[in-house]
């Protein structure tokens, strides 16, 4: 029989699956977008099945609550994103219709920006050979290092396999792996699970996009390896780091945070090295392709961004920043101003209160972009995926903690065995 905490989780579960499965049928049935249409067919099925199994468990008794999350991996995020990748002609040129788009246009930017790099030595496109004005889909708002996704498609020719996707797909899951691993493999509360693997906004953006799903899941892989005892881990977690902050500018908040968490919680030595790391690595990455054409690379990375381009970033979601922002002039002023003052207060919070463990690192992270998300004049909706998949993240972190974590930070001494979870049985990750 049941107790009382876990009924009240079940109906948690059932509300969350149920919320879901509107959001999918209102999605399979409004939206604009071809690609976003088609995810929303195979989500129904997903939710419509973790619900009908999470009631099955609430009214027998049995059965994992980790089922209908691997329910709606499967069926709302690997299946859709496959078949849009099957459904791609080699052959398809960008048009005014968006509801034929099998993929959002970031995916074709970045396997542009990797044919565009082996052919002219930089991934960004010289808008004054275009011979007309430039079309927000001619920029590549993304880091060198955002290339690499690319570079399946720009290498091995057309295929659903080199469907830039698959690489986020497989990316995002080995950077989950990593991160539970540099954690001390902890036992994974579902809810967790729900915000990281479930949410809608997790599916839509891999089966649809990937890239913001890939990044904000390296940060969980960064924050991981950030507070782990052996100084090796100091100089990983810059290196990732300087790779996140080399594919999107969105994860520099995310860096500054843990490099403030370092220096607090591990000391100068470790700060010292996530910082050489993150300067190695990231000039390494950036410098070759800056030299190659410094103009093209201001354009697309800084300029285009932050609404200083020579065309407008399309993203128009009608969050609070948004639509203060369209009010006129004195809107726009005002949303920047709510913005600063966010940055200001989320900034204040981590110098007073450093994030003494990796939890602490992503729950300030998924606090601070989140606000950054709703306050900024020009943003999508999609991004809020980042506090979402940070907070799920953040809860497993507090899981690891309360068990005693990999080792005890900034002592190089190692968490009792009992309470370590290193010697977690094989097989992946343990959950409860």
């Amino acid at each position: 029989m049941q107790g009382a905490p876990a009924r009240r989780a079940l109906w948690l579960d059932l509300a969350l699956y149920g919320g879901a499965l509107v959001f999918a049928v209102i999605t399979a049935f409004a939206s604009e977008f071809y690609g976003y249409r088609v995810w929303g067919n195979f989500a129904i099925a997903g939710y419509l099945a973790a619900l009908l199994v999470t009631a099955w468990i609430a009214v027998t008794g049995r059965g994992s609550r980790w089922l209908p999350v691997w329910v709606t991996a499967v069926v709302a995020t690997v299946a859709p994103l496959l078949y849009l990748a099957l459904r791609r002609s080699p052959t398809f040129t960008w048009g005014p219709w968006p509801w034929s788009f099998p993929a959002q246009p970031e995916v074709w930017v970045i396997e542009r920006s990797a044919r565009d790099l082996f052919a002219h030595g930089t991934p960004y496109t010289d808008l004054a050979t275009l011979g007309r004005a430039p079309h927000p889909d001619d920029y590549t708002p993304y880091g060198p290092s955002m290339t690499v996704f690319g570079f399946p498609r720009a290498l091995f020719g057309d295929h659903p396999l080199t469907d830039a996707r698959v690489a986020f797909l497989l990316v995002t899951a080995g950077a989950l792996l990593l991160a539970w691993y540099a954690l001390g493999k902890p036992l994974l509360p579902v809810r967790a699970g729900h915000l990281v693997v479930a949410s809608p906004l997790t599916a839509l953006t891999l089966a649809a996009a990937g890239d913001d799903v890939a990044v904000v899941a390296l940060i969980v892989a960064a924050a991981a390896l950030a507070y782990r005892a052996d100084p090796a881990s100091a100089w990983g977690a810059g290196a990732l780091g300087a790779v996140l902050v080399t594919m999107k500018l969105t994860a520099l908040p995310a860096v500054a945070v843990l490099a403030i968490g370092v220096a607090a919680t591990r000391g100068w030595r470790a700060a010292g090295a996530f910082t050489a790391a993150l300067v190695v690595v990231g000039s390494a990455v950036v410098l070759p392709v800056l030299l190659a054409d410094p103009t093209s690379f201001v354009e697309h990375v800084v300029k285009f961004p932050v609404g200083l381009g020579q065309a407008s970033s399309p993203a128009s979601s009608p969050l609070p920043g948004h639509l203060v922002a369209g009010l006129g002039p004195v809107g726009h002023a005002v949303a920047l101003v709510l913005l600063g003052l966010a940055a200001a207060a989320t900034a204040t919070w981590v110098l007073v209160r450093p994030p003494r463990t990796a939890g602490d690192a992503l729950a300030c992270t998924a606090v601070g972009l989140g606000l950054a998300i709703v306050l900024a004049p020009a943003t999508r909706w999609g991004y809020l995926v980042y506090p979402v998949v940070l907070a799920g993240a953040a809860i497993a972190a507090g899981r690891a903690q309360d068990r005693g974590g990999p080792a005890r930070v900034g002592t190089g001494v190692p968490a009792p065995a009992d309470r370590s979870g290193v010697d977690s049985p094989p097989g992946g990750p343990r959950t409860a």
